[in-house]
């Protein structure tokens, strides 16, 4: 009985460690993914920027 007991504790043990080993991890990104992102955030941003100065623009005139 103790045998059966120590093989099922051995097998749950190591299901749990493949487990975690192979679960699912973010995808780690490339850097340059990361500095084209940022940019086209930044792009956008400064053409929200632009458009708003040009409504007040127009609104003033």
């Amino acid at each position: 009985m103790k045998r059966i007991s120590y093989l099922f504790l051995v097998l749950f043990i190591s299901a749990m460690s493949f487990g975690t080993a192979t679960s699912c991890k973010e995808k780690k990104e490339d850097p340059g993914e990361k500095i084209e992102e940022a940019a086209e955030e930044v792009g956008d941003e400064i053409e929200d920027a632009a458009d708003e100065v040009e409504d007040e623009i127009d609104d003033n005139s």
